[in-house]
């Protein structure tokens, strides 16, 4: 999978720009505050539906603009695809001139796998933020996880409702088999998705670093939940833990993972290159997943992705991702010993492609 062109109207600081990709691997570098991020997120929006920096659809349109138009061409292994979107007061969807209704029937159209810097900061961050990272992971495989995380959520919510009112209004618990029955079943799927997915990755990931790495960081990602199996007797067993909380302190929306790099916590005792070096990685191994799981290639946005790396290590990541279209932002296009890319350079929102000699 690849795309094969992208048109930006009044998108982010672009009033009107086309710029078409070759299915290897394209570099678009410029200095800082140009619009080369913007890019990335215009795609990432065309795929997942959301964007990646802001949950305020006006900051996705040009200034004293009313609206925004973001076109993709994609050539699968079958097939084209278009991809539009416009951007209002809300966003609007469309698949080859047909109407998005629903988030779901967008996801899996374009699959794509993003890093940006701020991944980094998920190894230090609270566990909501990993666990935020691994939902976007795994909803382009599973649209239906999408589903149900956003039943469970609405479960736990009239859950944590009920357990203030039996705290502070005496009501009856007996109406809390009902949620806890729900809660139970869909978590337990939800389980089920994360230690498959995060098994697969395992599988892939060891290979990808040690390879990156030269063969001495042996890497390791540990899933962790309270839940296992028997969530259904945990609810009832921790109910007055509950009650008295106010809140469900239990289940999936409490999991976590952690990275291990030679037996040692990434998050403590990594040096900052090591910890980008593993988060790009875990990106690397998703893309092989989700390879493996629908056979096509996803494309790859790497925004920012080679500072604080060695050449070596730069060139190690390449040779895990050199059969997947790339996208790649810098501010730098030198770095890279390689003949097989694209350049294009950003200046104040206007894109020229650079003819190599």
């Amino acid at each position: 999978m690849y795309i094969k062109k992208i048109k930006l109207e009044n998108f982010r600081n672009y009033t009107e720009q086309e710029i078409e990709f070759d299915k290897n691997v394209n570099i678009i570098y410029g200095d800082n505050a140009q619009g080369k991020t913007n890019i990335l997120e215009a795609i990432f929006l065309c795929s997942l539906g959301k964007s990646f920096r802001t949950n305020k659809d006006k900051e996705l349109i040009n200034i004293n603009k009313e609206n925004a138009n973001v076109e993709i061409e994609i050539q699968t292994t079958n097939r084209e695809k278009k991809i539009n979107l416009k951007i209002e007061e809300k966003k609007y969807f469309s698949v080859n001139n047909i109407s998005i209704k629903k988030m779901s029937e967008l996801l899996g159209n374009i699959y794509v796998v993003l890093f940006t810097p701020e991944d980094i900061g998920i190894l230090k961050n609270e566990p909501n933020k990993r666990r935020r990272f691994l939902n976007i992971m795994i909803s382009q495989l599973k649209p239906n996880y999408v589903y149900l995380l956003n039943k469970y959520n609405k479960i736990m919510e009239q859950r944590n409702i009920y357990l203030k009112q039996i705290k502070y209004e005496n009501k009856t618990s007996d109406i809390l088999d009902i949620w806890d029955e729900q809660l139970s079943e869909i978590g337990e799927r939800i389980y089920q998705y994360r230690k498959e997915f995060i098994e697969k990755i395992n599988n892939k990931i060891k290979i990808i670093h040690l390879n990156t790495t030269n063969n001495k960081e042996n890497i390791n990602i540990k899933y962790k939940s309270n839940l296992c199996e028997g969530f259904y007797e945990k609810l009832k067993n921790n109910r007055r833990i509950d009650i008295e909380k106010g809140y469900t302190s239990l289940g999936i929306h409490r999991d976590d993972f952690e990275i291990y790099i030679n037996n040692q916590l990434v998050s403590v005792y990594g040096s900052q290159g090591q910890m980008r070096t593993s988060i790009i990685s875990l990106k690397i191994a998703e893309a092989e997943v989700i390879y493996e799981e629908i056979g096509e290639r996803p494309i790859l946005l790497l925004d920012d992705f080679m500072s604080e790396l060695d050449k070596k290590r730069i060139q190690g990541f390449f040779e895990n991702i050199k059969e997947n279209q790339v996208l790649i932002t810098c501010t730098d296009s030198f770095k890279i010993n390689n003949s097989f890319y694209n350049l294009y350079k950003v200046n104040n929102a206007i894109i020229e492609k650079i003819t190599k000699i």
